[in-house]
């Protein structure tokens, strides 16, 4: 696939979190997709995960942890089976009642029509800051 064909794969990604479909995005990925966001653990979704199955794990620890989420996506570079995004992630920690807003980007490795691969950056420390009593 090309540029412009992954771009829209990756914009209907974003288009089902931001209306909480998770099976959706789930569907878009390989069997054997590496979906990292490395950081502290007392952040619910940090890790690395292989697969589907482990990647729900990433959004459970989000939506069960999180309200008023929103992502904005800011940039958008593509080149080759790569698209990388640069943007702003924000929302409330539940059990804290404490707030972020921080910068935040993606980089996708697509293959075959499915995502092979996320490597997911953002300020851990404000997120480890609002998971924080």
């Amino acid at each position: 696939m090309n540029e412009q064909q992954n771009t829209p794969l990756i914009q209907k990604l974003y288009d089902a979190f931001s209306r909480g479909d998770i099976p959706a995005i789930l569907a878009e990925l390989a069997d054997d997709v590496d979906w990292t966001f490395e950081g502290p653990a007392i952040i619910p979704y940090t890790g690395k995960r292989k697969g589907p199955s482990e990647v729900l794990g990433f959004f459970q620890g989000l939506v069960t942890t999180q309200t008023n989420m929103k992502l904005t996506i800011e940039q958008w570079v593509a080149q080759g089976d790569i698209v990388a995004t640069a943007g702003r992630y924000s929302g409330t920690v539940t059990a804290t009642g404490k707030s972020f807003d921080t910068a935040i980007a993606h980089f996708f490795t697509i293959r075959g029509g499915k995502v092979t691969r996320l490597v997911d950056f953002g300020d851990t420390a404000a997120f480890a800051d609002a998971y924080t009593a």
